[in-house]
C-alpha cells in the first residue's frame, strides 16, 4: 500500500540545491548579459503591481497638496481683500487732496493731518425692515469701536456706528430714513445736507434753493462739517434734479457709490488719530 503523502528530499538536500542555484545565478549574472534582459522582463511584468501598490499613497499625497494649496489661497485671498479695503480708503481721497493741493501749500507751518487708525470688519447680519437700513458687524468695544464711528468700503461711505457691544456693533447706513449727513458738491464746493429715503440706491438732498449751482452727475463728498465723517470721502453722484418753482426747494436725488445691498466687509475709521496705532488693530 502506497502512503498518502510521499516523503520528498531531505531539508539538507533542498538547502544544498537552492544554494547551488543561487550561486549559479550569481555567476551567470556576473559574467553574462542575458540576466540583464531577464531582469528587464521581470521589471516590466511587475511594474503594474508596483504602480497599483503605490497608487493610494500618490492619491493621498496629491489630495493633501491640493488641500494645503486651497487653504493657502483662501488665506492669501483674505489678506488681499483686507489690504484692498485699507488702500481704498486712501485712494478715495486722492482726487480731493489733489484739488486741495494749492491750499495746503499755504498751510506748511500747520501740524500735518494724519490718516488715522483703521479696522476691517465683516457684516454678520442685515436688518430686514423695509425702511431701516442697518447692519451688524463682528467688531465691538473690545476692538476699540465707538459710537458714531464712520465706516466705508472700497467704493465710498457706508454709514456710521450707532450701537456698540463687547464683540459686535450695529451701524446705520446712509440710505436709512433716519440718517442725515453733511456733504459738499465737489465741483463747486457748496455744502449740502443729504438724507436717506429707505431705498438702497438713492438718497436725497434737502433744503436746496433754486439758485444753487448743481448739475446731474455732480460728485458729492463728505464735507467734515458734521464732525462725524472725515472730509473728502466720496458718497454719491447726483442722479435726478427736479425744478418746480411752485415748491420752495429743489427736488434732488443722488445715487450712492457704494452698493449698500451687497456689503460684506467694511472699513472702520478713527479720524484725527496717530497713524502709528494702525498696526495694533489688524
Amino acid at each position: 500500500m502506497n502512503p498518502i503523502f510521499e516523503r520528498g528530499p531531505s531539508l539538507r538536500l533542498r538547502l544544498f540545491i537552492v544554494t547551488l542555484l543561487s550561486l549559479g545565478l550569481m555567476v551567470v549574472d556576473r559574467y553574462t548579459d542575458s540576466s540583464t534582459q531577464l531582469r528587464s522582463y521581470l521589471t516590466t511584468a511587475v511594474s503594474p503591481l508596483i504602480y497599483i501598490a503605490s497608487l493610494p499613497q500618490v492619491v493621498l499625497t496629491g489630495a493633501s497638496e491640493q488641500f494645503m494649496s486651497h487653504q493657502r489661497l483662501l488665506a492669501e485671498n483674505e489678506q488681499l481683500r483686507e489690504r484692498l479695503l485699507r488702500q481704498s480708503g486712501t485712494l478715495q481721497r486722492l482726487e480731493f487732496l489733489q484739488q486741495e493741493n494749492n491750499k495746503l501749500r499755504e498751510l506748511l507751518g500747520s501740524a500735518p493731518v494724519t490718516e488715522g487708525q483703521r479696522l476691517v470688519a465683516e457684516v454678520m447680519a442685515v436688518y430686514s425692515h423695509p425702511f431701516s437700513h442697518q447692519i451688524v458687524l463682528n467688531r465691538g468695544s473690545n476692538d476699540g469701536v465707538t459710537e458714531f464711528q464712520p465706516l466705508i468700503d472700497d467704493l465710498g461711505v457706508l454709514g456710521q456706528v450707532v450701537s456698540v457691544g463687547p464683540t459686535s456693533s450695529r451701524a446705520l447706513l446712509i440710505t436709512d430714513t433716519t440718517h442725515a449727513m453733511s456733504l459738499r458738491i465737489e465741483r463747486t464746493g457748496v455744502s449740502v445736507i443729504a438724507e436717506g429715503l429707505g431705498q438702497w440706491d438713492r438718497i436725497r438732498l434737502v433744503h436746496l434753493p433754486h439758485s444753487i449751482d448743481i448739475q446731474q452727475g455732480d460728485r458729492l463728498v463728505t464735507s467734515g462739517l458734521d464732525g462725524r465723517f472725515p472730509e473728502g470721502y466720496p458718497v454719491a453722484r447726483v442722479s435726478r434734479i427736479q425744478r418746480d418753482l411752485s415748491q420752495p426747494f429743489l427736488q434732488v436725488q443722488a445715487e450712492p457709490f457704494a452698493q449698500l445691498d451687497r456689503i460684506r466687509y467694511v472699513l472702520l475709521l478713527w479720524p484725527q488719530q496717530d497713524a502709528s496705532n494702525e498696526g495694533g488693530s489688524d
